[in-house]
């Protein structure tokens, strides 16, 4: 049967297939020899709106699932403010409208079978799982709501998802930060659950981080060995960002923003010092927000120390115990880029991310091609440096025998 795509062309169901879109992709796997390499993907999506008939009926409120469901009745799908109609382009991305379509088989749940499709095409083992619409779960001025919609996705995704997914998926979960008693109880309900590797604050929020009511949830993970993550995204709505005419530019400037508020709230007040084995994640902001972070939060510390009366050493040293996502990575100038890398320890410190299937994600080989890159530090960041954190085992023999030799 053909479709349409938006772009006017007539396509094959077969034209769909999540397979067939990554051949390339594959055929460069096959090329770099991907399959021995232990890639971690630290940062993937699926379309948890798609789903909402399995998802709502985990509210607990009573009232607030009634009106949720009622409003999926009315065909109205999207929960929460969401700039994700932007990612198709105006229809150029044809996954993107169309993604509906492609067909999945019996036994597994949908999202498990897609998932496990770009991940063989990509030449990835394990992929920490996000959702998409539910990170601008934050901007919502309903507290109740988003505590409901955070316990419900939280739900489903470890009672319906990662079971059935043999292991290569694992999640950071949506924390309802606008509460912190709500994010305690998250954390010691499904803390100990299968797959669940750490906490995910969706960083398009102002609040600060640094506030005494959030020292309990963070604590909490620390306990669990478990890892606290901030995601960051775009935001039209913020007030700084209203003079901005494109999406590109809300794009460019809005992931890096909301993660240096909250980076530069934790290092200044300390919490590093405080939590001290609890791993922290920068996702989906790039990386060169974070020399220019280092270097004025250290200029102006070296100016006023007293005002950092709980940092025992300047803020960069901070920032570089802490880990970064490398998608997206800014290529445009290699020289710059390799003075980012050496600023933040990446060998030790970064961690691949896709962002798949989102219309910028990154494959393996953006690490591979990096020419100022060892061969170890490749492993490392390709997997090697996940797999320590998260606890993560190689699949296969050749990838033992690879992890074993980059360390």
């Amino acid at each position: 049967m053909d479709l349409i795509s938006d772009r006017g062309n007539r396509i094959t169901v077969e034209e769909l297939n999540t397979s067939n879109l990554l051949k390339h992709a594959r055929e460069q796997a096959d090329r770099f020899g991907l399959d021995d390499i232990l890639v971690v993907d630290v940062d993937s999506h699926h379309y948890e709106m798609e789903h909402l008939d399995e998802v709502l009926p985990f509210v607990e409120n009573d009232v607030l699932k009634q009106l949720l469901m009622s409003n999926r009745a009315k065909g109205r799908g999207s929960l929460l403010p969401s700039e994700t109609s932007f990612q198709d382009m105006g229809g150029r991305i044809t996954r993107y409208p169309l993604r509906h379509s492609e067909k999945t088989g019996p036994g597994k749940h949908r999202d498990v079978q897609l998932g496990n499709r770009w991940m063989d095409a990509l030449g990835v083992d394990y992929a920490c799982l996000f959702p998409t619409q539910m990170l601008h779960v934050g901007l919502t001025t309903q507290p109740d709501l988003e505590n409901n919609l955070c316990w419900a996705y939280n739900r489903w995704l470890t009672e319906k998802i990662l079971p059935e997914t043999d292991d290569r998926f694992f999640s950071m979960l949506c924390l309802p930060f606008n509460d912190p008693d709500a994010s305690l109880r998250h954390v010691e309900t499904f803390g100990g659950r299968k797959g669940v590797k750490g906490f995910c604050v969706t960083a398009i929020r102002t609040l600060p981080v640094h506030h005494n009511s959030y020292m309990k949830v963070y604590r909490a993970i620390e306990e669990r060995g478990l890892a606290l993550s901030f995601h960051s995204g775009t935001n039209s709505a913020e007030p700084l960002f209203k003079s901005l005419n494109r999406f590109a530019t809300v794009h460019a400037l809005g992931f890096p923003m909301y993660n240096i508020l909250h980076m530069a709230n934790w290092v200044t007040n300390a919490l590093g010092e405080r939590f001290p084995k609890l791993p922290v994640i920068w996702i989906e902001a790039g990386l060169a927000w974070i020399p220019f972070l280092m270097q004025r939060l250290d200029h102006e510390y070296m100016l006023r120390t007293s005002e950092y009366p709980g940092l025992r050493k300047p803020p960069s040293d901070y920032m570089r115990d802490m880990y970064y996502s490398s998608q997206p990575m800014e290529v445009t100038d290699m020289i710059q880029l390799e003075s980012t890398f050496r600023m933040i320890n990446a060998e030790t410190q970064l961690l691949y991310a896709s962002d798949y299937p989102h219309w910028d994600f990154d494959v393996p080989s953006s690490v591979l091609n990096l020419p100022f890159l060892s061969e170890r530090a490749k492993h490392n960041i390709l997997g090697g440096n996940a797999a320590r954190l998260f606890d993560l085992k190689p699949r296969t023999a050749a990838q033992k025998k690879n992890l074993e030799l980059h360390s």
